[in-house]
Formats: C-alpha cells, sequence, structure tokens
C-alpha cells in the first residue's frame, strides 16, 4: 500500500509550503537559514521522542553515514533551493524545479527496471506536464503583475546562468535524492524505513545546530526558537510528510516519487483559500487534471 502514504505526504509538504510562504521575510537575510534551524529541531525531536522514547527503537548509529548519500543530496538541494531564490524569481524556478519527478521515473525505469501500466504511465505524465504548466502560467501571470505596475525587474536575476543553475542544480540533486531513497527502500532494502528516516532526521538536526551555532557566533546574531511561529508549523509538516514519505518511496518508488512531487497543488489551493491568492481558469483546470491522475494513481494501488 503506497498510495495512502503519498496522499498524506502530498498533503503535508503541501501545508508546509504554505507556511514556508507566510514564514518568509525577504527583507531579513538569514531567512532561509532560520528555516533550516527550525526544520532541523523538528526532525530532530521526532527521531529522538517519537523513535526513539516511544518506539523503543534501538538505533544503529552506523547508518548515520549509511544513508548519509540520501540525507546529503535532499539537505544540499534545499540549501541550493534557498539561496538560489535570491537570484531567480519562483515563478521561473518552479517549472524547472518541479522537473525533477521526470528525472526520478527515468532513472527508476532505467536502472531499478520499475514499470507502470499504461495507465499509469499516462497519469504520471499528466503530473509532470501539469506541474511544468503550473510553473509556466505562474510565470505568465507574474509577468503580466509587474507589467501593470510598471516595477522592472534586472534581466541579471532572470535569465542569467547564475540565475538558472540553482533550479536546475535543484532538480538534479532531489532528483538523486529521491531515486536513491528508492533504491535504498525499495530496491535493495538497503535499510528498514525506521533506522533511514532517523537517519535523514538526525543528520538534519545535526545541520541544523551547526547553522544555530553559526548564527550565534559568527552573525551575531540570536535565533529565538519560540517565536518562529509559522517556520515552526512548516517544519512540523515538513516532518510529518517526511514520516509517511518512506513508506510511499519503500513500496512503489517509481510511482510515489512523482505524485509526492505535485505537492504544490496543495499551496496552490491553500493560498487560494488562505491568502486570497487569484487562480486563472488554465491553472483551475491544471489542477483538476493532476487530481484526476492521481485518482487514476490511487485506483491501481487500490
Amino acid at each position: 500500500m503506497w498510495f495512502l502514504p503519498a496522499l498524506i505526504t502530498l498533503l503535508a509538504w503541501g501545508t508546509a509550503d504554505l507556511f514556508y510562504k507566510i514564514g518568509n521575510n525577504e527583507k531579513e537575510q538569514n531567512s532561509a537559514l532560520k528555516t533550516v534551524i527550525m526544520v532541523g529541531l523538528v526532525m530532530g525531536l521526532h527521531a529522538i521522542l517519537y523513535y526513539g522514547v516511544y518506539q523503543g527503537i534501538d538505533y544503529q548509529w552506523r547508518n548515520l553515514l549509511v544513508y548519509l548519500p540520501v540525507s546529503s543530496m535532499y539537505i544540499l538541494s534545499m540549501a541550493v533551493g534557498y539561496f538560489g531564490l535570491r537570484y531567480i524569481e519562483l515563478s521561473i524556478s518552479s517549472p524547472i524545479s518541479n522537473s525533477s519527478g521526470a528525472f526520478v521515473v527515468l532513472l527508476s525505469f532505467f536502472f531499478m527496471h520499475g514499470n507502470m501500466a499504461p495507465l499509469e504511465w499516462v497519469a504520471v505524465f499528466m503530473i509532470i506536464l501539469g506541474m511544468l504548466l503550473l510553473g509556466i502560467f505562474e510565470k505568465q501571470s507574474a509577468d503580466a503583475e509587474l507589467k501593470a505596475s510598471g516595477e522592472k525587474v534586472d534581466k541579471k536575476y532572470r535569465i542569467s546562468a547564475i540565475a538558472i543553475i540553482f533550479p536546475v542544480i535543484y532538480a538534479l540533486l532531489d532528483a538523486m535524492g529521491t531515486y536513491l531513497d528508492g533504491v535504498y527502500l525499495d530496491y535493495k532494502k538497503i535499510l528498514p524505513e525506521d533506522q533511514a528516516n532517523m537517519s535523514y532526521e538526525l543528520t538534519f538536526l545535526f545541520v541544523g545546530i551547526l547553522v544555530w551555532l553559526y548564527l550565534h557566533f559568527v552573525k551575531k546574531e540570536t535565533v529565538n526558537v519560540f517565536k518562529e511561529k509559522y517556520r515552526g508549523l512548516a517544519a512540523i509538516f515538513e516532518t510529518l510528510g517526511q514520516f509517511f514519505y518512506v513508506g510511499a518511496m519503500a513500496s512503489k518508488s517509481i510511482i510515489a516519487a512523482p505524485m509526492i512531487a505535485s505537492y504544490s497543488i496543495v499551496s496552490i489551493i491553500l493560498a487560494r483559500i488562505f491568502l486570497k491568492e487569484k487562480l486563472s481558469t488554465k491553472q483551475y483546470i491544471v489542477v483538476g487534471g493532476i487530481m484526476v491522475a492521481i485518482a487514476i494513481l490511487g485506483f491501481y494501488d487500490a
């Protein structure tokens, strides 16, 4: 059963995306680093309290190194994504970044011998195409708003090589991390789900602590985690999604990966409800198409 964990992951990460958006402060220089701290702390607490204390799992610390190739890909991709937004608009980076789902399908098909029914291939293609179209429509909408307001944006921040390279690197790193997760959890079954997730969460905890120390001693900036309301909520939903993500990837990674990659449709819908962001007719049609594709995948899992 992979569909339900994948669906919960999609909903959780889409909700996290909303809180990332609300909590993001473009004028705050170290905003991205504070987000890393909060995600690391919440994930670390989950690993220690839920897995260690509640479930009493005997964690094998050597697995921290065994799983490090996967953990490093995910953490690096997030760091690149946060940093890259300083050089490129989200409306342009989105369709490039979301192409990671397509890379995962190809890697799984050619190297893990993963396969799907013809209609499942159609559904996965609908999701990947839908994500690309959403990014394109978002860019068109952003361009129209800029034109209407008369605001000028330096082209070097939109189309330069340094701008484009960040979402490309993000997509490649995220795809490689997801592919390796499929190898570790599904194809080769190198680690059980709980050991893999604990390894990732504890690695993120160590990274978060290091960033916290860096801000405190080098940047001389104090971070009060109890005042980070929206980053904290984003971290909670990020961790919730990660918990169910490993279950989905351990069952059928070739289909779960592109489906989960479409979690931004949840953040789009939530932003429409809570932030009153407007959606065009084209966006509604694409979101509907992705939902149909997800329903097809759910039918096959049932």
